[in-house]
């Protein structure tokens, strides 16, 4: 009976299957003003195209697609609604295709699903379908589906994610694997550095970053300016870096093209742009291989390597490789972190799920035209009656009870709100007719979130006390700086803003062992997800120190190539030679910290 079914089940699989059509959205031929984003793929299940026109409709995604057979389709869309609630739906859209629209308006589940678009004749295989956005504010389309019998795909994610490959006929694993010495995942200015210092050491480098533009937090998609001290590498982080203009300034363009061009110049590097990570295999706690998807296209490549660095900030890699980690305050006993002035904010009495929130930044011009803003009614139950013309870095959501990894969408949703509808009230207030947005981000710049566990946890009173260790690799002089809401201490105060506490040390260490995964063999991590503390993050976060601490896996992984060890023996066997490479890097420098 059961092989039966499983045979039935088959039969009318492949019957569907030959009278329909899967198109992920992400692969249109021309997307128009729709953006592809990637950044929400473990949560929802794909990247998808985004119309982020800031208030003003995109113009429309196109795409030429053939079926298989002529008839009378049933079109579905998978998408959402993002601000559900008694107003009109705030990111709809429609499809056309053929020029044809069809009758029903999208982006109206609260959730992520399928809905109906409507139902259309085709007299011929081929055909052209667009995306139409009508309000310019933040609509989603994932994936559509032509059907004739009018039945949807799953909507359960584990489902769904069978039923996409099994549509888009995709290899349980990837096709193609490559081969390299090390294969860095981020390209954010950690990532950046540790591939540099590893190339120029000799080693072959895989760099794989899920965004067209390398740079992370400091990209000008996000445009946060480095802070910092150089450290030892002062000559490799000034190819990468910023300069000091104010958050979210276009002067970030030009830092951009600096940093493109710096890395795509560099040899033994291979950038892998627009290539997503969404695995790792693993043996006996050593990651085998890393396999990554492109953002677009789908495509899939397999990377395989001796060492491996985990430079994506959520900690992705060690995580699929099983890596411990952390995530969270620690308890004030825990590690002793007691800090008076605000003691409930700095380390609670218990253990509990807060960290430091996701910013975007944002920014607005006078025009020379008057410029109406649209009504934002999904958006005033979060803003009330507070106004701004940008954002800096205190646009910042962070709860207790969300987390930054699970519920990042959401988190990137709320301070859209927050912007839109504070440049809403801002525009009502005299003077303002020719205000107009410039620029908003779509993107989370995160602070905050898992912490994968090394041999060494970094805390607070490691700066506090500018602990020096044998083995100091990164070095830096700025305050300890942790964020917390303004309305934890301020009810009145809107809840996407933050508020920063400041604890001024002496210049302070950040030692190697801090640097590599305490229980998988060959992972090295830089940047925020550096095995440390809630506070001990709190210092060492900013890019110039993460890139600090690019550089120093990187070298760490050509004494590892050279000696045929694992990380943890560079600290244990070969400490005095690695020491030595780093300081060399000093006196390569232009200039002497």
């Amino acid at each position: 009976m059961k092989n039966w079914l499983i045979l039935f089940y088959l039969f009318i699989s492949l019957h569907l299957y030959s009278q329909s059509l899967f198109v992920e959205a992400e692969s249109f031929n021309d997307k128009g003003g729709w953006l592809v984003d990637p950044q929400f793929v473990e949560q929802m299940g794909s990247p998808y195209l985004l119309a982020h026109g800031m208030g003003e409709p995109v113009t429309n995604a196109k795409s030429n697609l053939k079926l298989r057979e002529k008839g009378n389709y049933h079109v579905w869309a998978r998408t959402k609604n993002w601000a559900p609630g008694k107003w009109e739906a705030p990111g709809i859209f429609q499809i056309l295709v053929n020029g044809v629209k069809l009758g029903n308006e999208l982006g109206l589940n609260p959730e992520w699903n399928w809905e109906y678009a409507g139902k259309i004749n085709v007299d011929s295989k081929e055909l052209t379908i667009e995306l139409q956005d009508l309000t310019g504010f933040e609509g989603r389309c994932d994936a559509l589906f032509f059907n004739i019998e009018n039945i949807p795909p799953p909507s359960e994610l584990k489902a769904l994610a069978t039923f996409r490959k099994e549509q888009l006929r995709e290899s349980a694993t990837p096709e193609y694997e490559k081969s390299y010495d090390l294969v860095v995942v981020g390209g954010g200015l950690a990532g950046c550095a540790a591939s540099i210092a590893a190339a120029e050491q000799g080693l072959k480098v895989a760099l794989i970053h899920d965004r067209p533009l390398l740079g992370g937090n400091a990209s000008s998609e996000i445009r946060v300016h480095t802070l910092g001290i150089y450290g030892h590498f002062e000559r490799i982080l000034k190819m990468i870096d910023t300069e000091h203009y104010p958050n979210g300034s276009p002067d970030a363009l030009k830092d951009q093209e600096k940093r493109q061009l710096n890395m795509e110049k560099m040899e033994n590097i291979d950038l892998y742009l627009n290539w997503r990570a969404y695995g790792t295999n693993t043996k006996e706690n050593t990651i085998i291989s890393v396999d990554a998807r492109e953002t677009s296209t789908g495509a899939q490549l397999r990377f395989k390597a001796p060492y491996f660095v985990d430079c994506t900030g959520d900690g992705w890699i060690g995580y699929w490789a099983g890596a411990e980690y952390m995530y969270g305050r620690e308890s004030v006993n825990k590690f002793g972190e007691a800090w008076q002035k605000h003691g409930e904010l700095w380390s609670p009495e218990e253990p509990d799920n807060f960290v430091m929130g996701a910013s975007i930044l944002w920014r607005s011009f006078e025009s020379d035209e008057d410029y109406n803003f649209p009504k934002v009614p999904w958006a005033m139950d979060i803003v009330n009656e507070y106004a701004a013309k940008n954002g800096e870095w205190q646009w910042e959501f962070s709860r207790n009870d969300l987390n930054q990894v699970d519920d990042a969408e959401m988190i990137r949703d709320h301070l859209l709100k927050g912007i839109y509808g504070s440049f809403y009230n801002e525009k009502q207030n005299p003077g303002n007719s020719k205000l107009k947005l410039e620029w908003v981000s779509y993107l989370v710049g995160k602070r905050e979130s898992r912490r994968l566990v090394g041999d060494h946890i970094y805390t607070f009173n490691d700066a506090k006390n500018s602990v020096k260790f044998p083995d100091s690799v990164v070095v830096e002089e700025r305050e300890v700086d942790v964020h917390y809401q303004q309305n934890l201490i301020d009810p009145e105060k809107p809840d996407f803003l933050s508020e920063a506490l400041f604890y001024k040390t002496e210049r302070y260490y950040v030692p190697y062992r801090s640097l590599y995964s305490k229980n998988i063999t060959n992972l090295f991590m830089a940047g925020r997800n550096f095995s440390c503390s809630h506070i001990g993050l709190g210092g060492p976060r900013v890019m110039r120190t993460t890139g600090q601490m690019g550089a120093a896996v990187g070298y760490a992984a050509s004494l590892c190539k050279k000696y045929n060890v694992d990380p943890r023996a560079i600290y244990e066997k070969y400490l005095h030679e690695y020491m030595n490479l780093i300081m060399t890097q000093k006196t390569l420098s232009m200039h002497v910290e």
